[in-house]
């Protein structure tokens, strides 16, 4: 079912921002009855929008294209004789000098912050100016832009804390229209920083998916930047795994239902997006749950796009979580989808196990080595987490343990795809589920043939 939704999804979303398009917008884009999200911004397109494309149920963004209408009324007149195009056509040429000037100027004052490396203390109020006009030139306007204010009113003060990670603090608030919701606030000392804020938000504004965190609104005032986020009432896989906060621990069959859907979440990000785009930071305390148990992947502050086609690959410096982090990345620096794979191999050993990534006390202190230690004996149960208290078919057990060590093979290219993923999940969760369904048919089973003879006895009373 995701599979047809993700073939779905392509045939009714295009997003065509950011490829310097030129000219008029085309008539038979809005022939596409089955197109309901479009978004042409940040291109140079001219002229008056089709009327095809501005029908109820199409949701269309065209910000950053000046010469763009929606009624013919802001058409500008029709050019006027020889001296008037010669003037016009030396000030484009004056604006093409001047907008590579202001580029060069822009790219050699950037601040470097790459891989997770600290920005420096103290940015100046240049420098955050800069970052503010280009987030709000990316911002798309299909997501409210809240002012500090309103975060200050909606955390009640930021009275209280429900995370906190190299971005900041996460806060929880309350929001006319979307009840709860949850606030990351960047702090000053963040070691993340401005261009990690605005990687997320880019992103959150060009990703649709059921298995992805959604994005309410955000705040970009002066120093006061902030993320709204819906808010996700059940934590995340961590918490639930090992019961930490009073949280419950987990059995089996929903083990498996998150895993399907968090990989799924991977699986838009590598084949539905265009371009296709690397979480490069999967964890398990990044996979949130709803009040339904249903996964939720978060925090794209470290995604990157990545080729389709021949290049197979980005260079780029690391970033991630240590324990989760492909050793091949690690040492190459060359950045696929494979890395994704590698690091929810390790999420699928967490799951199986509720061991620790890493345990200095074990003999063997990485969960790979670990479980590859202790199943040598041939038994499942050697690696089962306790707390499942064996109810788990051991066959689908080994499935799932054979699935994530071929994630975490040391080799790139003998891991599967996040696609393969998926299809091998969802047979293991099938299984689980006719399992659950056999027994539960035992036990009414067996509880109808109590009352038989509970009836029978008291109708017939057995001598004394």
């Amino acid at each position: 079912m995701d599979s047809i939704f993700c073939t779905k999804y392509l045939e009714t979303i295009r997003d065509l921002s950011n490829n310097n398009l030129i000219g008029e917008v085309p008539e038979f884009l809005g022939n596409m009855k089955s197109l309901v999200f479009i978004n042409i911004s940040m291109n140079d397109l001219s002229g008056l929008i089709p009327q095809a494309l501005q029908r109820k149920g199409l949701e269309l963004f065209s910000e950053g294209n000046p010469r763009l209408c929606l009624s013919g009324s802001c058409l500008p007149p029709k050019p006027k004789p020889f001296p008037v195009a010669i003037v016009a056509s030396v000030a484009s040429v004056a604006i093409i000098i001047a907008v590579l000037v202001l580029t060069f100027v822009i790219r050699k004052k950037k601040p470097s912050i790459v891989g997770g490396q600290q920005p420096p203390p103290n940015i100046s109020s240049a420098v955050n100016v800069t970052y503010a006009n280009s987030l709000v030139s990316s911002i798309q306007t299909n997501k409210r832009n809240f002012t500090y204010s309103e975060v200050i009113n909606m955390t009640n003060n930021f009275q209280k804390v429900i995370g906190e990670g190299g971005f900041g603090i996460v806060y929880h608030g309350t929001l006319n229209g979307y009840g709860q919701v949850a606030v990351k606030l960047l702090s000053q000392s963040s070691t993340q920083g401005y261009k990690q804020f605005k990687a997320e938000v880019d992103f959150l504004m060009r990703v649709h998916h059921i298995n992805l965190v959604n994005l309410v609104g955000y705040c970009n005032e002066g120093d006061h930047l902030a993320l709204i986020y819906e808010f996700v009432p059940n934590g995340d896989l961590s918490q639930h795994l090992s019961g930490k906060g009073g949280t419950s621990i987990i059995n089996w069959g929903v083990r498996l239902q998150i895993a399907v859907e968090a990989a799924s979440g991977l699986e838009y990000l590598h084949t539905g997006c265009i371009p296709p785009m690397v979480h490069r930071d999967v964890k398990t305390t990044n996979i949130l749950l709803d009040e339904r148990f249903k996964a939720r992947l978060a925090d794209f502050g470290l995604s990157r796009s990545f080729p389709a086609g021949d290049e197979s690959h980005v260079s780029t410096m690391i970033a991630g979580t240590h324990e989760y982090l492909d050793p091949e990345y690690y040492q190459t620096n060359r950045l696929t989808e494979k890395s994704d794979v590698y690091s929810f191999g390790i999420v699928l050993l967490e799951m199986i196990t509720n061991q620790p990534v890493i345990d200095q006390s074990r003999e063997k202190s990485h969960i790979i080595e670990w479980v590859g230690f202790e199943v040598t004996s041939g038994d499942i149960r050697s690696i089962m987490d306790p707390n499942l208290q064996e109810d788990y078919d051991s066959d689908s057990a080994w499935r799932i343990f054979d699935l994530a060590m071929s994630c975490v093979n040391p080799s790139s290219k003998r891991r599967p795809s996040m696609s393969q993923v998926v299809v091998e999940l969802k047979e293991c969760l099938a299984s689980e589920k006719s399992r659950r369904n056999m027994n539960r048919g035992r036990k009414d089973s067996h509880s109808s043939a109590e009352v038989t003879v509970l009836l029978d006895t008291e109708m017939f009373p057995v001598a004394r």
